[in-house]
């Protein structure tokens, strides 16, 4: 709220390396407990849903007005819509444990949510974008990122993967890799990295849907032939 919008995106990211851990923490230590599954969903809300929404609202919100009175309501509507969109999706997460297909989530993740917000903030103040144009943009993907965590789209969760098995040599090399990478514009490649995270639910719909449709269309063509070869 003071304007310290880098500080504020590097804040959220810390609270997503604190959410992955906490869990791990709770069950090497035997310390896991309804309590503690409740408070984890209310510091998901806040550090997910109302941190992301209050920093892009700080941001843009604050001066859009200057330019036009219609986009600071729809800046205000959108930053709300993400933190509304987040508590639902959170909810919805805790009422569907142990139902849904663990590889994969329902809808956009809340962390990955607040990532796409807070990265562009980021990348927006360290290179001084500003004006109607990118705030209006900003604004398209703060609803849009809000949107996908209320969808019904599968994103790869990454459960499957099992941290006890032995990992190939080379795999190992990719971890100082992606180091470096993000060393290089850690807003930009964070940006970047979780921006196609998003694009990776509707695509693996699309393929999914085209991929029921080709099936549909050999076995229709199959059950064709076969009941011509019986006429």
């Amino acid at each position: 709220m003071d304007g310290n919008f880098q500080k504020a995106a590097v804040a959220i990211f810390v609270a997503m390396v604190m959410d992955g851990l906490d869990g791990r923490v709770a069950r090497l230590t035997s310390t896991e407990s309804d309590f503690g599954k409740e408070y984890d969903s209310l510091a998901d809300m806040v550090s997910f849903g109302m941190a992301p929404a209050l920093v892009v609202y700080e941001w843009g919100v604050v001066t859009l007005p200057e330019f036009a009175w219609l986009w600071g309501r729809l800046g205000w509507l959108a930053a709300f819509f993400f933190a509304v969109c987040a508590a639902f999706r959170l909810a919805r997460y805790n009422t569907r444990i142990g139902l849904a297909d663990k590889r994969f989530f329902e809808g956009l993740p809340s962390p990955s949510g607040a990532a796409i917000v807070a990265s562009m903030v980021w990348l927006c103040t360290k290179y001084d974008f500003g004006g109607p144009v990118v705030f209006l943009a900003a604004f398209l993907v703060t609803a849009a990122a809000g949107a996908l965590m209320v969808s019904t789209f599968p994103f790869y969760s990454g459960k499957d993967f099992n941290l006890g098995e032995r990992i190939p040599f080379t795999y190992l090399l990719a971890i100082p890799a992606v180091f470096m990478l993000i060393s290089l514009d850690p807003p930009l490649v964070f940006f970047s990295l979780f921006f196609l995270y998003a694009l990776s639910g509707p695509a693996l719909s699309i393929y999914r849907w085209m991929r029921r449709r080709r099936r549909r269309a050999e076995r229709e063509e199959r059950d064709a032939t076969d009941q011509s070869k019986a006429a």
